[in-house]
């Protein structure tokens, strides 16, 4: 089997773009959403414990799941549509997602 260089140049940008996107949405979680994301929920990976807001690492929410909660808001959760980027989100949501399945 053969690979040309463009081929392995995608093959390793995968999981280098998903670690990436994971420590941008770790960074949203722990300090750029204000309020953080820490005072109210319970996440393993971020050391938060939160008792607000649901416990992510028993709920495992989906990516999409995340993003409609944090740009929408839900119950006592305000949206954070207005206060983060279309990125922050889709970090957050990716980072919740995969951090909550650990």
């Amino acid at each position: 089997m053969i690979l040309t260089l463009a081929t392995c140049a995608s093959l390793m940008s995968g999981p280098i773009l998903a670690d990436e996107l994971f420590d941008q949405g770790k960074e949203v979680f722990q300090q750029q959403a204000q309020p953080s994301c820490t005072v109210c929920h319970t996440l393993n990976d971020a050391g938060s414990s939160g008792a607000i807001g649901p416990k992510l690492d028993d709920l495992k929410p989906t990516a999409e799941q995340v993003s409609n909660a944090v740009s929408g808001g839900v119950g006592i959760m305000p949206a954070f549509e207005e206060l983060l980027s279309a990125e922050q989100i889709k970090a957050v949501a990716h980072y919740v997602a995969t951090a909550s399945r650990q």
